[in-house]
């Protein structure tokens, strides 16, 4: 819905001042194109992400044959595919999977850089390390791996790129990012107006790790090497190599951690900390390494994915949906149970931007506080509440229900904290007491609620036609 908007009105669009952190990234020319070619639809809109996540798998497979051994790269792939995260942004119309292949592509070209001091691929790496900030301003931290895996190679002599060379490019890249970071710190004054989650737990920290897929891989593995009387013949990854795998597993998700409990503003988000995802992989490829002779990493990757694909696999749906919010079936049936245009159907913001005085009873649609409203279409006159209650929303929200008791039916439609919220405050109202009140079907964290007259109470759709007419 929000890269639809941004596309369709552009980012100097009035209404995105409340959140210029949406349109700081370079994402959006990837739908904006798809859209160009194959016109708009959720499909055409998820497709780049899954292209481009898939590019970053072949990355990661060259990677994975390069650190850890030549014939790894099917289980670091299958590795990646056991995340259901990895796996989720895939299919998302949002920046987070070209994170991920720009991250990807750019540690491929250091490696190549550092392995042969070629300046091509000194200045690939530069290009790419350069976009990675301009995909999504929370990727900052990710810098630190290309810092500490160069660091390594310099350190244990482990290249022959020269000092001076490293520091051109390490200048370059400086220059290259002075302005997103200028515009990152202005950001980050008005960073508390933005948080959507809590400060983040130890136990939050110790799942987004995936040590579950560690254990899994690298106990597996150890597991059939006793079985199976494995011996390992092949050298063991090098320093350096440990260095780039658990950087990328561990640097991301740690500062960011680290970020939101010191400024008191979580951005511990789990699409936030995506770019991390192939580090974890790889490190349990690493892990599993330890076990499996060369002769097995083949039948080994094979066996990863095949349970990859029965477990992950959503085998008892044709259409599985891409995350728990559907909009578009509570869209439609506000259209099924709706009396007309005139039927109100009071819309709570989904985004928690819209709060007084941002959002105000006259707030100018189209508006990206409520985009959601241009894609998932209803019958009915919309009335805008905000993201939560407060003493200025209630009070408008107050002068609606004497309106709203002249008609048979209202309906309030949005995310389900929001729906709760409202639908307690117009239940307690004197003006629409004795009204019924109830929850229509589930649509995930979106919700319908419906208020009816008393005389329409239980009555369907079509019967509550019949009688208006």
């Amino acid at each position: 819905m929000v890269s639809a908007f941004v596309i369709h009105f552009g980012p100097s669009h009035p209404s995105l001042a409340v959140a210029p952190q949406v349109t700081e990234t370079i994402y959006y020319w990837l739908p904006h194109s798809a859209e160009s070619l194959f016109g708009f639809s959720e499909v055409v809109y998820r497709i780049p992400s899954l292209i481009v996540l898939g590019i970053a798998l072949w990355f990661v497979a060259k990677l994975a044959a390069r650190l850890i051994h030549p014939l790894a790269r099917w289980f670091a792939v299958f590795a990646c595919l056991a995340l259901k995260g990895f796996n989720y942004e895939a299919a998302d119309a949002r920046p987070y999977a070209l994170g991920t292949c720009v991250a990807a592509v750019s540690l491929w070209f250091l490696v190549r850089w550092l392995d042969t001091a070629r300046w091509r691929d000194a200045l690939l790496f530069t290009c790419f390390a350069a976009l990675l900030w301009r995909v999504h301003l929370v990727f900052w931290p990710f810098y630190a791996v290309f810092f500490l895996y160069t660091a390594a190679r310099v350190l244990r002599r482990e290249t022959p790129v020269s000092k001076n060379q490293i520091a051109a490019v390490a200048a370059m890249l400086t220059v290259a990012l002075i302005p997103i970071a200028f515009e990152a710190i202005n950001l980050a004054r008005e960073a508390r107006t933005h948080v959507i989650v809590d400060l983040p737990k130890a136990h939050e920290l110790v799942r987004t790790l995936k040590f579950v897929l560690i254990a899994q891989l690298g106990g597996g593995a150890l597991i059939a090497g006793l079985l199976f009387g494995w011996r390992r013949d092949s050298a063991p990854p090098s320093f350096s190599s440990w260095v780039l795998i658990l950087s990328w597993w561990l640097v991301h998700p740690l500062a960011l951690f680290a970020f939101s409990l010191l400024t008191g503003n979580s951005v511990y988000v789990d699409r936030y900390l995506s770019l991390a995802l192939p580090g974890a992989a790889l490190t349990a490829t690493l892990a599993a390494g330890f076990f499996i002779p060369p002769t097995w990493w083949r039948p080994t990757a094979g066996l990863v994915g095949a349970c990859v694909l029965i477990v992950l696999g959503q085998w008892t749906r044709l259409w599985p949906t891409h995350h728990n919010s559907d909009w578009r079936g509570a869209a439609h049936m506000v259209n099924e149970w709706s009396l007309g245009s005139s039927t109100p159907v009071l819309c709570p913001s989904p985004f928690i931007e819209a709060k007084p005085p941002v959002w105000r009873p006259d707030y100018q649609l189209p508006g990206f506080l409520y985009s959601h409203l241009l894609v998932y279409k209803f019958s009915g006159t919309p009335y805008l509440l905000p993201f939560e209650r407060s003493p200025e929303a209630e009070h408008y929200a107050a002068g609606l229900a004497p309106a709203l008791a002249s008609f048979p039916r209202f309906f309030i439609y949005g995310g389900d904290k929001n729906v709760f919220l409202w639908s307690s405050f117009f239940a307690s109202r004197p003006e629409l007491h004795g009204w019924g009140t109830r929850r229509l079907e589930s649509f995930g964290d979106v919700d319908v609620a419906i208020f009816e007259n008393p005389k329409f109470a239980g009555a369907s759709a079509q019967v509550a036609h019949a009688q208006i007419r």
